[in-house]
């Protein structure tokens, strides 16, 4: 759109404007492996236009990107996604999705400053994939859900054979989406706020 002669910008859009009766924020980053959901759950559960910063995949990636399970990707997250939803009148989430690309993993850092929580997109036919992201998590104290995006091709699992497989705490919350279905998405997160809420409880008491 070109603004040139005008002496107007125009501003946010009228549904991009948070309401009068948000009180709380909170920062919640989605990781996960190339290919496993992160974009597609932001832009399905944002109740804003989200921000994508997504790039064309080129010649440089072959040999250097694991795309197993997503050879027809043709376009890769090369920063963030950015989306926000509101969980309540009082309460909304600003949720920052994480570039999948091993090479694009330093940016993780500056993404993980701040958060609140977290939610590991996991595709069951790449469970290997997911331990470095967990492990970057616990590294830097961000509590997490564990959230099993269900591709057609995908095996299933039950529970506990996922969480014994990954090697995670009893009371970490394992959930199956479908992360292009908004209200499934929407769950995710309200799965991910109960357990912050819980730890939030537990410390107290301590």
């Amino acid at each position: 759109m070109d603004f040139k002669g005008s002496d107007t910008i125009p501003g946010p859009r009228s549904e991009d404007h948070l309401p009068h009766t948000t009180t709380a924020a909170a920062k919640i980053v989605i990781v996960g492996g190339f290919g496993v959901g992160k974009t597609t759950m932001v832009g399905s559960v944002s109740e804003i236009r989200p921000l994508t910063t997504e790039e064309t995949m080129t010649q440089a990636g072959i040999g250097v990107d694991d795309n197993y399970g997503s050879e027809s990707k043709t376009a890769t997250t090369v920063a963030m996604d950015f989306g926000r939803i509101r969980i309540s009148d009082q309460v909304v989430l600003y949720l920052f999705g994480t570039p999948g690309q091993e090479r694009f993993w330093f940016l993780w850092n500056g993404l993980f400053e701040g958060a609140l929580g977290a939610v590991v997109l996991v595709d069951t036919r790449r469970l290997e994939v997911s331990f470095e992201v967990m492990g970057r998590l616990e590294e830097r104290g961000v509590p997490f859900v564990v959230a099993v995006n269900t591709f057609p091709d995908g095996p299933r699992y039950p529970v506990e054979d996922l969480r014994a497989a990954l090697d995670l705490q009893p009371e970490v919350p394992i959930v199956e989406c479908d992360v292009r279905r908004r209200a499934s998405s929407r769950d995710v997160l309200m799965t991910l706020m109960r357990f912050l809420h819980a730890l939030a409880l537990s410390r107290s008491r301590t």
